[in-house]
């Protein structure tokens, strides 16, 4: 769960502006209801379309394609 920002109103009172919750893959077959409930809408299609094959992608402006079995080296790659 990520609550960012959080914030205080004038009467003290705390509010969490926006939040995330974020669910193990792993967890897909005992929460079939909740998994259901994924609105991508709002996601890149490319993303949507990575996540049918357990594929994590990144879009990025321009042609550039990077394609590396960990995250370390994905990270270095593109700080090149």
């Amino acid at each position: 769960v990520e609550i960012n920002p959080l914030a205080e109103t004038a009467e003290g009172n705390v509010v969490a502006v926006d939040a995330k919750i974020q669910f193990d893959d792993n967890a897909k077959f005992r929460q079939r209801e909740i998994f259901e409930l994924d609105n991508t809408t709002e996601t890149d299609p490319r993303e949507v379309q990575a996540a049918k094959y357990n594929l994590n992608y990144i879009g990025m402006s321009g042609n550039i394609g990077c394609l590396v079995n960990g995250a370390g080296l994905a990270m270095a790659t593109m700080d090149i």
